[in-house]
């Protein structure tokens, strides 16, 4: 596979990942876990990035995040995480998560082009995968940037290309 389309792609995963950084760092303390809003600022973070580590792992069978975090995204009755989680612990899942994208991202071969990602009943190419990853992660940074402009008139900067080379 031709290094420079690795570097494009990654330049715009990583790109997404330092947006939901930005929100991240963003957000006042009086909003984050603030548990009374119907969209929880603290938890879309948590989601997003269980679900970038999930998709960037080898199998989704043997899948376990980080401590301190637990799959209770995953269960199907919409059980949530024990607590609110700080700051400091979701820019550390969010480093962990970007670290492991751009290994993915630089790992990327000819026959990566024609691996298949089952979960579910969902299958796609392993760059398509990461392409879907990487539109989740931008979805919820907007989201998150909505949340900061309604709730405080207050937004983060725009990012034209990652900050992390590959």
């Amino acid at each position: 596979m031709n290094a420079a389309v690795n570097e494009f792609i990654w330049g715009q995963f990583s790109a997404a990942i330092d947006t939901l950084e930005n929100a991240i760092n963003t957000c006042p303390d009086n909003l984050w876990g603030d548990r009374s809003k119907h969209h929880e600022y603290w938890y879309m973070v948590f989601h997003t990035l269980f679900w970038l580590d999930y998709y960037l792992s080898e199998s989704y069978t043997d899948f376990s995040p980080p401590a301190p975090f637990g799959l209770e995204e995953m269960d199907p009755a919409g059980v949530s995480p024990p607590r609110v989680y700080s700051k400091e612990e979701m820019l550390t899942y969010l480093n962990y998560g970007r670290e492991k994208a751009r290994a993915a991202v630089a790992a990327m071969s000819d026959y990566t082009l024609k691996r298949r990602y089952d979960f579910g009943k969902v299958s796609l190419l392993i760059p398509e995968l990461y392409l879907y990853d990487m539109r989740h992660v931008q979805h919820h940074a907007a989201q998150l940037n909505l949340i900061l402009r309604q709730q405080d008139n207050i937004g983060s900067r725009w990012v034209f290309r990652g900050k992390t080379a590959l």
